[in-house]
């Protein structure tokens, strides 16, 4: 549907953009193909759509997938969507807060989930840190960002934009950007431009293969505790992990990294590396 289509549906149903969840509709037809197209959806595949609003990516996804799982937290699409039966028959709504569902209940084993999403831009980060905890069952997540956001996740060490989110989702996932979506492309138009980007959580990312094996939980810890403070040297900014601060200087010399480093200067490599000396000095501790 186009802007003036759009707009006669939500006025023809009695509905409208609700501020509080961040719905911004896609009303360019061509835009949404573009998305889907670059997907890589296969016809064996299981989406779960996130946002399904008047259905630009739910009609073209369902096109080319097996089955599309629409995830909609807004009830009035959901019965807009069942009174006009205008979706296709291999299209399944969901009622629901994306970040309370448990993405492995509608896992398949034997094909991992793709994900693709037009989500508010007020839960994205809550979000991304969703995909990352459900990593196990995803192939990968075509998502709109707020163009800001994409790239801190695209951000390389040294600048300001890197971040823990940009560490945090480099441990689990390839990250790439698709393409810029501007604000007129939406009804109500956001003040913000938006970035597509594809992550890839399947297969695991060749970077992450010769790093070798490490405590998942505590990297988070060190990852989340370095940034927080991020302003701070490490002996300082990692001190609530460690508060013994002359064993937590030997510790990060033995993974080669400066006491007076701080945070956005580390690699993941780096961040790995931390995780596991820090690991292997708690073993043997214990």
């Amino acid at each position: 549907m186009n802007l003036r289509q759009t707009k006669q549906l939500l006025q023809s149903r009695r509905l409208a953009p609700h501020k509080r969840l961040g719905q911004n509709f896609l009303v360019h037809e061509h835009t949404a193909r573009r998305i889907v197209a670059q997907a890589t959806i296969s016809p064996e595949d299981t989406v779960v759509e996130v946002g399904v609003g008047l259905g630009a990516l739910t009609r073209p996804l369902a096109e080319v997938a097996a089955e599309v799982i629409g995830v909609e937290a807004d009830s009035g699409i959901i019965r807009l969507h069942e009174e006009l039966q205008d979706l296709p028959g291999n299209v399944r709504l969901v009622h629901g807060d994306i970040l309370k569902i448990n993405l492995a209940e509608l896992y398949n084993p034997g094909a991992r989930l793709k994900i693709v999403a037009n989500l508010p831009y007020s839960i994205s980060t809550p979000f991304l840190f969703h995909l990352m905890e459900h990593k196990e069952v995803l192939h990968s997540a075509v998502i709109m960002l707020q163009k800001e956001l994409a790239q801190r996740l695209c951000a390389q060490p040294g600048c300001k934009a890197y971040g823990a989110p940009t560490v945090l989702l480099a441990a689990c996932a390839d990250v790439e950007e698709l393409m810029e979506v501007g604000p007129e492309e939406f009804h109500p138009r956001p003040q913000v431009d938006s970035t597509v980007l594809r992550l890839i959580f399947y297969p695991e990312p060749a970077r992450l293969k010769h790093l070798g094996s490490f405590n998942q939980p505590l990297f988070s810890r060190i990852v989340r505790s370095a940034f927080a403070q991020r302003r701070k040297t490490l002996l300082n900014a990692l001190s609530p992990l460690e508060a013994n601060k002359t064993l937590l200087a030997a510790l990060l010399n033995r993974a080669g990294i400066a006491a007076t480093a701080r945070a956005e200067t580390l690699t993941l490599a780096d961040f790995i590396r931390l995780s596991q000396v820090m690991s292997a000095e708690a073993t043997t501790l214990s």
